[in-house]
Order: C-alpha cells, then sequence, then structure tokens
C-alpha cells in the first residue's frame, strides 16, 4: 500500500472502479500467505525485536510490505469471492498511514489505463503538469527532483506522498466528500488494532514507525518505474523480469502491464501467464522492459529516469525538467 500522488490536486468526483472477474472460491495460495504475513508480523513486533531491535524492525518493515501487496490482493478480489471477507482479513492497518478504502479507490481508479500518468486523473502518477511545476518554490523543486530518484524515493518518498496525500483528502473531507471521510473514520479503528498490540509486545512505538518506513521504501521499489510518459496508454506501463524476494514481496506486480491487463488475476498465475505470451505483452508495452531489480538500482539509484514534470504535456517547455 502506498499513498497515492496527489500533488496536481484535481478530486476524483465522479469515478467508477472497472469490474473485475470474481475470484475462484478459496484461493489458498493467497490465504496461506496472508497467514505467514501476520506470522512473520507478529514475530517481527516480539521475538525478534526481544532478541535485538534492528532485527524486529526489519522483519516487521518486510511483514508490512507484504501486507500492502496483499491489500492489493483484496481489492482485486483475492482470496474469497466475498469482498467483505477479502477486506476484513486485511483490515488491521499494519502501515498506519494508508486508509485501505482510501488506497482501494484510487487504485482502481488508476487501473483506467488511458489515463495512466495524467497528473489529475490517474492518482498514482508521479508526473507533475507543468503549469503546476514551474510555480512550485525552488525548494519544493529541489526535494522533487530528488524524490524523482531511486534514492530520493526510498529515502524520502514515503514522507512527499504522505504529505500530498493527506492535504489532498482533507481538502475533499472540507469539500463534503464523504467516501473519504468514512475511509478515514474507517481507519481509527484499523490503526487502534495495531497500537493496542503494540502496548503489550517489546517493540517500542518509535520502532514500529521505523518498520512503517522501511515497509514503505520497499514499496516504493516497485512503484518507482511502473508507469511512464508514452503516447499510447498500452506503451506506459513496465515489465520488469525479476524473479528474487522482491518480485515475491509484490507478489509478482513487477509483471506490471500482465496485471494490469488481467487485473483479476491471482498474483500466483501471473508469471506463466506472462511467460506463455511474452513476446505480446512486450509488444504490448512497446518493449519498457528491465531484466531485474539489480538493473533498476544500477541505472537509477542516484539518477532521476523522468523530469518531474510530465514530459508529454501540453504547456511543456524546456525548462522544466
Amino acid at each position: 500500500m502506498h499513498a497515492p500522488s496527489q500533488l496536481n490536486a484535481r478530486p476524483e468526483a465522479g469515478r467508477q472502479p472497472p469490474k473485475t472477474r470474481q475470484a475462484a472460491r478459496v484461493e489458498w495460495p493467497t490465504l496461506g500467505l496472508l497467514a505467514l504475513c501476520y506470522a512473520m508480523w507478529v514475530f517481527g513486533t516480539t521475538a525478534a525485536s526481544a532478541l535485538a531491535l534492528p532485527l524486529g524492525i526489519v522483519v516487521t518493515g518486510l511483514a508490512i510490505a507484504l501486507h500492502s501487496s496483499l491489500c492489493h490482493e483484496a481489492l482485486h478480489g483475492h482470496p474469497f469471492r466475498s469482498q467483505r471477507l477479502n477486506e476484513t482479513l486485511v483490515f488491521p492497518a499494519l502501515c498506519l498511514a494508508i486508509p485501505y478504502a482510501r488506497f482501494r479507490d484510487t487504485h482502481l481508479a488508476h487501473h483506467r489505463d488511458e489515463f495512466l500518468t495524467d497528473p489529475y486523473d490517474d492518482p498514482e502518477a508521479n508526473y507533475l503538469d507543468p503549469t503546476v511545476w514551474v510555480r512550485l518554490p525552488g525548494w519544493v523543486r529541489a526535494v522533487l527532483r530528488f524524490n524523482n530518484t531511486l534514492a530520493g524515493r526510498m529515502l524520502i518518498g514515503p514522507m512527499v506522498a504522505q504529505i500530498s496525500f493527506l492535504r489532498s483528502d482533507w481538502r475533499a473531507i472540507k469539500t463534503g466528500d464523504r467516501a473519504v471521510r468514512d475511509a478515514w473514520l474507517w481507519h481509527i479503528p484499523a490503526v487502534a488494532l495495531v497500537l493496542a498490540w503494540l502496548w503489550f509486545v517489546p517493540m517500542p512505538v518509535w520502532a514500529y514507525l521505523l518498520a512503517v518506513w522501511l515497509g514503505l521504501a520497499i514499496l516504493k521499489i516497485r512503484t518507482f518505474l511502473e508507469h511512464r510518459a508514452h503516447l499510447r496508454a498500452s506503451g506506459r506501463t513496465v515489465l520488469i523480469e525479476d524473479r528474487g524476494p522482491l518480485a515475491w514481496i509484490f507478489l509478482n506486480n513487477n509483471l506490471h502491464v500482465v496485471h494490469h491487463m488481467h487485473p483479476e488475476v491471482a498474483w500466483y498465475r501471473l508469471p506463466a501467464l506472462y511467460a506463455a505470451r511474452r513476446d505480446h505483452y512486450l509488444r504490448r508495452n512497446d518493449g519498457y522492459v528491465y531484466r531485474s531489480y539489480a538493473q533498476i538500482f544500477a541505472a537509477y539509484f542516484w539518477q532521476a529516469k523522468d523530469p518531474v514534470a510530465h514530459p508529454l504535456w501540453p504547456g511543456r517547455s524546456d525548462g522544466d525538467a
């Protein structure tokens, strides 16, 4: 789970999520992974923290990142046919920062592929309208330029996204958006469950907040270059052919164009689907592909892949990088 980018701040009124095919009656791999995720989280906040607090922070941060990926599965209809049951399974707000209902609504809106990277109509876009960009103070532009490197996205990205997200949602609540208000009200008991647990375990709250930051930083690796500016909507979504631990934490969402084309397909079926029609997907996204996350770290850890201002948006000028 990660805060949607809301820097351009146009409201989302009237947006309808795409419909997806119902999941199988019970998807046991997803259900088993949910159990493993909560077991990791319990271990991280208890035994691991008692043994060595840095170990507890790392284990808990990994569990938080995995839980976010499982929230993503839940909103797409997994592991049960009942959406209410799916959402009950991921109800505790392990990451504290993002209400599940807001993640659900903005992410489903993001699945309208014709609007991908649109600074206003894609809630997860990382690009800014160039006319917004040029009006920002110099220090804000410096922060956002650093945020466009992978190092920046991991180090300050969670805070940059959260500040923008909170500002946007507060504006929506003040203008009477009941869906946003209700999402935050439901978030209170979801956070209270986590805080109540922390009252009884060895991990202090400050250490848990570091674990949250770690979990969100890991998720920023996935979202860093998921979508690019491209004239064709079908060419905007990446394929990362990694099969390592990050792909597992992200539940194969690194095969992102496959997920966008088949959002109803469970995470554990995506690799076989991709392998069976690899050439088709590469044609579909105009060859926007990376071999691994190691390649991405090597290329973009200290270097921005994209400008902050949308390079294809009306109003773009040479000074907008």
